[in-house]
């Protein structure tokens, strides 16, 4: 069975101790915690102790644990997601990923996970992809051996699973730097059908994000809501090989998140058994709603 979780960023409005319980409660078997000023704030006094307590809370709660790094607002209050690995002071970003790959080594997580950031205007493109390999270079060594997952994430310097390709020949293909692949940005943004792309990454995979999205459009929706088949997607990622959390990722619906999170649930645990029941009566006789073959 695939191992679903739920991403913290779509509980902003509840503290991180009442998330977890509600994510495990609802039958969630992990979390994608993502470091915020609310939860778990790394620049914070104590945290070598909140992270003990929170080792022991996840344990209890028998949720696995990725880290996601994407807080908007927690480097810089004014400027959304900055400092990234292109800008100027891009050592604060560096410094915010070797905390959180060491929050992510005391807590056992599957996976540490970070994109690229948009290039900034005044940054000459082969600049900013000089600071990029550099810069994950560096969180690369900082790790010391807890999987990393790139993002490729619409909109910005690396936003598809070629670019990631690229950065990987270009980081020297290290067996420590593995792809966080978003299921809703492969209908975005990638031009095979989502199945195929799964299937062409399963070997490279350390964490995945799930959600609902329509072609050329950086929205994430809830399932149902835009052009993703799931049963396909779900089978071919059961077949890669992957064990590791697939984990509800909408950052927009906190307001909303004990309803949403449940609705999830039971929406890919429905797609999951409808993957099963097609692939015993044979996978080919699915049909693809995509537009390619499943």
């Amino acid at each position: 069975m695939i191992r679903f979780g739920y991403g913290t960023n779509g509980f902003a409005n509840h503290r991180l101790p009442d998330a977890l319980d509600i994510i495990a409660d609802l039958g969630y078997t992990g979390v994608a915690l993502t470091l915020d000023h609310h939860h778990l704030d790394p620049y914070a006094d104590g945290l070598a102790a909140r992270v003990a307590k929170l080792a022991d809370r996840l344990r209890t709660l028998g949720l696995g644990v990725v880290i996601e790094t994407g807080a908007r607002y927690l480097l810089d209050p004014r400027r959304k997601h900055a400092p990234t690995l292109l800008d100027d002071d891009r050592d604060h970003r560096v410094d915010f990923l070797s905390r959180a790959a060491a929050v992510g080594a005391d807590l056992g997580a599957e996976a540490v996970s970070f994109w690229s950031g948009v290039r900034p205007g005044h940054v000459p493109p082969g600049l900013a992809w000089d600071r990029l390999v550099e810069g994950c270079a560096r969180v690369l060594e900082a790790a010391q051996g807890v999987p990393l997952g790139f993002e490729p994430e619409p909109g910005m310097l690396v936003d598809t699973i070629a670019g990631w390709h690229a950065l990987r020949r270009a980081l020297g293909a290290p067996d420590g730097f593995g792809l966080t692949l978003d299921i809703g940005h492969c209908r975005c943004n990638e031009p095979d059908p989502v199945p195929d792309c799964v299937t062409a990454v399963g070997p490279y995979l350390v964490n995945v994000q799930i959600d609902d999205m329509r072609r050329g459009t950086h929205e994430h929706l809830e399932f149902g809501e835009g052009e993703i088949d799931f049963p396909p997607v779900l089978r071919a990622l059961a077949d890669s090989g992957y064990r590791g959390l697939v984990a509800v990722e909408l950052p927009r619906h906190s307001h909303a998140a004990p309803d949403v999170a449940a609705r999830s649930l039971a929406f890919l645990r429905q797609a999951e058994q409808e993957s099963v029941r097609a692939d015993r009566g044979g996978a080919h006789d699915v049909p693809d709603l995509e537009g390619g073959s499943s």
